[in-house]
């Protein structure tokens, strides 16, 4: 199988015009207030008012202008490919530029959001470039494990320990940081189990994750400590244009983005079973 490429797709030069995202309504929430919306909220009626708001276009505009990330992979015949791909800068968030929430989300959710905005979820391999690759890297600061975890509290308290350091570092919005979450990522492991979600990452000054490739949770769960952060449809191969889907479906191209090489097996049950759960 080999990848469609889409030569001349204008995308690849400007990937953002690929999006699927409305432009933010001036009088949409800001994070503060969605944050007090969702406060008395059941976990269900959270993440319904989060995929509201998302695809509404409530985020912020420095989420929406992608970052490019170059990964490669050298063939058994010794031949090397060379992806590039684009990717939000920072983690999903609600509201505006100046007051906004780094937003967790359940699979269920983060997989809907994806499909709208003409997104795929990182592969761990993926994860791993985007630290490499990034100019600031957070440190990670985890909060004191239990039930709270998954609270609106906790996320806003997560979100305004990220903000504070960002200041205190001189870290701006815009470009490709790193570090400050866990990613909700895509992997084979949830063709076998597909009630679960993966997180990965979470990682230090040395490269390394506080949190290896795991499926310990239900595909509802979500904490303070996850972020989803997604990755545009429209990608380039050797110079040509074409679709990240395209190329983790692929026997040899998958490897350039995948360290698990092809995805088909996860890709193909989203196919045939759309998001539901919510």
């Amino acid at each position: 199988m080999s990848a469609r490429l889409l030569r001349g797709n204008t995308a690849a030069a400007r990937p953002e015009a690929a999006l699927n995202i409305p432009p933010r309504d001036p009088q949409a929430l800001t994070g503060s207030q969605f944050a007090d919306l969702v406060e008395s909220l059941d976990r269900d009626g959270r993440e319904r008012a989060i995929l509201k708001q998302l695809v509404q276009g409530n985020l912020p505009g420095f989420v929406r202008r992608l970052a490019p990330v170059r990964l490669s992979y050298r063939t058994t015949r010794g031949a090397n490919i060379a992806a590039t791909i684009f990717v939000m800068p920072e983690y999903l968030a609600i509201g505006s530029e100046r007051d906004f929430l780094r937003i967790p989300m359940n699979l269920y959710t983060a997989r809907a959001v994806a499909d709208q905005f003409q997104c795929v979820l990182p592969t761990k391999k993926i994860v791993d470039a985007i630290y490499a690759q990034s100019p600031y890297h957070f440190n990670p600061q985890p909060l004191p494990a239990g039930p709270q975890m998954r609270s609106t509290g906790y996320y806003q308290t997560h979100n305004a320990m990220i903000d504070k350091q960002s200041q205190a570092r001189g870290i701006p919005l815009g470009p490709l940081v790193s570090g400050h979450k866990k990613d909700v990522v895509l992997t084979n492991l949830l063709a076998r189990r597909p009630s679960q979600i993966a997180i990965y990452g979470w990682h230090r000054g040395s490269g390394d994750p506080i949190q290896p490739l795991s499926i310990v949770h239900g595909a509802h769960y979500a904490d303070y400590s996850h972020g989803i952060r997604l990755v545009s449809q429209a990608a380039m191969v050797d110079g040509g244009a074409c679709s990240v889907h395209d190329i983790l479906c692929d026997s040899t191209l998958a490897y350039a983005l995948s360290d698990e090489g092809p995805l088909r097996e996860v890709l193909d049950l989203w196919a045939r079973e759309p998001v539901a759960g919510l």
